[in-house]
C-alpha cells in the first residue's frame, strides 16, 4: 500500500520548518546521507549540514520567506518505501509564479518518510520557448 498521505505530511513539515525559519527542523526532514543540490549548483550532504546551512540562510537572505509550490505534486511510488516527486516552486516573502523545478526522492526509514535526494533547478522559460521553436522535436510529450 502506498502512503501518499505520509509523503505529503513530510512536505507540510518541511514547509512549516521553512516558514518558521527553523534550520534544525528543516534538516530533520532529510536522511543522514541526503544529497541536496541548490539552484546555484551547490551540493550539500546529510540532514545536519542541510539544516545548519539553511539556518544561516533563514537568518539572512531567506529571512521571513515562504515556500510556494504550483499545484499538488504527483507522487510516484517505486515500491512501498520510495517515492519521487517533480514540482514547480519558489521562495519569497509573498506568493509568486514558481521559477524553479525540483525533483525530490523520498524514502521510508523505520516507518518515517525522509528526503534522500533533492535537486532544485532554475527554470529558463524564454530559453525553453526559443529551443522548442527552433527544434520542436525536443518539446516534452504532452506540452503544447
Amino acid at each position: 500500500m502506498n502512503d501518499e498521505a505520509g509523503v505529503r505530511a513530510l512536505f507540510a513539515k518541511l514547509a512549516d520548518a521553512w516558514s518558521r525559519g527553523d534550520g534544525a527542523a528543516y534538516g530533520e526532514c532529510f536522511t543522514d546521507d541526503a544529497t541536496y543540490v541548490a539552484w546555484v549548483g551547490t551540493v550539500y550532504r546529510g540532514g545536519e549540514d542541510i539544516g545548519r546551512t539553511h539556518q544561516v540562510l533563514f537568518d539572512t537572505f531567506l529571512k521571513d520567506t515562504k515556500i510556494t509550490t504550483e499545484a499538488e505534486p504527483e507522487v510516484r511510488f517505486y515500491g512501498h518505501d520510495v517515492a519521487v516527486l517533480t514540482t514547480r516552486g519558489d521562495v519569497g516573502k509573498k506568493a509568486k509564479t514558481p521559477t524553479k523545478v525540483q525533483t525530490t526522492t523520498v524514502v521510508r526509514q523505520s516507518g518515517e518518510w525522509k528526503i534522500a535526494a533533492f535537486h532544485n533547478t532554475k527554470r529558463h522559460g524564454i530559453l525553453e520557448r526559443i529551443s522548442f521553436r527552433f527544434q520542436p522535436g525536443i518539446r516534452p510529450a504532452g506540452r503544447s
